[in-house]
């Protein structure tokens, strides 16, 4: 069980002010947490492997090749700037030293 000064510190280390009723509150809602957490712990559990998630969850991901693009005349025609065979963007990084 948690008493009222346990949920006071644990609300001053969490920096969150609570009035009398919310402590009461707390107070109680962490007591039946704690209890319920109590009754998974008498569980056997030995036979269970360890799990992230409740069904398995695969990444449907494609491997990042490299193709050159068929059209490269024409994508550099579309862009805003360019400069000789580039791209040309605006600068972000200070070219001067520090």
């Amino acid at each position: 069980m948690i008493d009222r000064e346990q949920v006071r510190k644990v609300a001053y280390l969490a920096r969150l002010e609570l009035n009398s009723e919310e402590e009461e509150q707390l107070t109680t809602q962490l007591s039946s947490i704690l209890e319920y957490f109590e009754q998974l712990s008498e569980l056997d559990t030995t036979d269970v492997p360890p799990t992230f998630r409740a069904i398995d969850v695969s990444n449907v991901t494609r491997p990042d090749e490299l193709q050159p693009f068929p059209e490269r005349d024409a994508m550099l025609e579309q862009a805003p700037e360019q400069e000789d065979d580039y791209f040309r963007v605006p600068q972000i990084l200070s070219s001067e030293e520090e």
